[in-house]
C-alpha cells in the first residue's frame, strides 16, 4: 500500500510538521515501483479506456497485487502524461504549418496583386 518513510525530524529548515495524521512528526510517502509485468498490463488497459472506475479497478489492482488507490494514480498520472503529449504534437504540427504558410500566403499575394494590376493596350 501506500508505505511511509522514517519521520523526518527538526532539521535546519524548522521545526517538524505533522503530515496529515497530526502525528509529531513528518512522514515522506515512499514512491510506488511498479514491476514491467504491472506496467505493460496497465499501459494495455489505458489503451482500451483512459478511465478505470469501480469494480474494474478493485479487479485490476487485485490482478496487479497492487492497491486500488495505486491504480487510480497511476491512470491519473498518465491521462497527464498523455494530454501533454497530444498537445506537444498539436503544437508541432501547427509549427510545421506556421513555417509554409507565410512563405505561400506571400507567393499568392503577389500573384494577384500582378493580375489585378495588368496594363491592357489597345
Amino acid at each position: 500500500g501506500l508505505e511511509l518513510a522514517h519521520c523526518v525530524g527538526a532539521s535546519s529548515l524548522g521545526p517538524a510538521v505533522p503530515w496529515r495524521s497530526g502525528g509529531p512528526c513528518k512522514m515522506k510517502r515512499v514512491r510506488t515501483v511498479f514491476k514491467p509485468e504491472q506496467l505493460e498490463r496497465l499501459e494495455q488497459e489505458f489503451l482500451k479506456q483512459q478511465y478505470m472506475v469501480g469494480t474494474e479497478r478493485v479487479d485490476l489492482a487485485a490482478t496487479l497485487h497492487l492497491t486500488e488507490t495505486q491504480v487510480k494514480v497511476w491512470f491519473q498520472n498518465r491521462r497527464i502524461k498523455w494530454r501533454k503529449q497530444s498537445m506537444e504534437q498539436k503544437a508541432a504540427k501547427l509549427s510545421q504549418f506556421r513555417v509554409i504558410e507565410p512563405a505561400t500566403a506571400d507567393s499568392t499575394d503577389i500573384k494577384d496583386h500582378e493580375e489585378d494590376t495588368v496594363d491592357v493596350e489597345l
